[in-house]
């Protein structure tokens, strides 16, 4: 089966071009294109796998919408666009539920590779906007706080834990620890409920605050 995607923008152009590049590739199906205010009725009828959401649309913000899906009974993987890399609405989409964010520019194989990283319960952020992310949720070493919320995971929690920090998907961490995806997948929602995170991306944060990731920090302070 295809992976099916609703595009949500308010530009016809804009709309166009993605579900171009995106539906080209064979596995992914654009199902239904629209601008904010018909979102949760596309998602309702064409139950899409990911939806790729615009932040800023003059009919209804992206924030709201994003909160409107997130509240249906099976939501969508939903991905924020933006035109620029310092929206300022990054922190808040991510904190709603957001499992991603995309810049209107990116190349267009980034752009599908994205979509089966969404689908494959992975989170993805465009390589622009990562340094804004990580430097306004992290600072500047692991955290105290952060570390605190670990010390309640197992060890293969953990390394885990680390790997959902990179932005991988849940095959991807399946490959890389010798597991079953059904195991990783019960893994990641008992670590979601350990950390109060309500999505992959909060709990990859954590990760980076908790130097858990490679790259950010000297290890987890525990």
């Amino acid at each position: 089966m295809p992976i099916r995607v609703v595009i949500v923008d308010d530009e016809v152009l804009v709309r166009s071009g993605l579900e171009l590049i995106v539906g080209s590739a064979p596995d992914i199906e654009v199902v239904a294109t629209c601008s904010g205010g018909g979102a949760v009725d596309a998602v309702r009828a064409h139950r899409p796998e990911v939806v790729l959401l615009d932040i800023r649309m003059p009919d209804v913000d992206g924030i709201t919408v994003l909160r409107q899906l997130r509240s249906l009974t099976e939501p969508p993987v939903v991905s924020m666009l933006s035109t620029f890399d310092t929206d300022e609405y990054i922190g808040t989409a991510l904190r709603a539920g957001a499992a991603g964010f995309l810049l209107k520019d990116t190349a267009p194989e980034q752009l599908i590779h994205a979509v089966r990283v969404l689908a494959g319960g992975g989170n993805i952020l465009s390589p622009a906007v990562t340094a804004t992310v990580i430097g306004g949720y992290v600072g500047g070493g692991p955290d105290a706080e952060a570390a605190a919320q670990v010390r309640c995971m197992t060890t293969r929690e953990l390394d885990v834990l680390a790997l959902l920090g990179e932005g991988l998907s849940n095959a991807e961490i399946a490959d890389r620890l010798f597991l079953g995806t059904g195991t990783v997948k019960d893994h990641i929602s008992a670590i979601l409920a350990k950390l109060g995170a309500g999505n992959r991306v909060q709990a990859a944060v954590i990760a980076h605050r908790a130097g858990l990731v490679r790259g950010h920090g000297t290890g987890p302070a525990l």
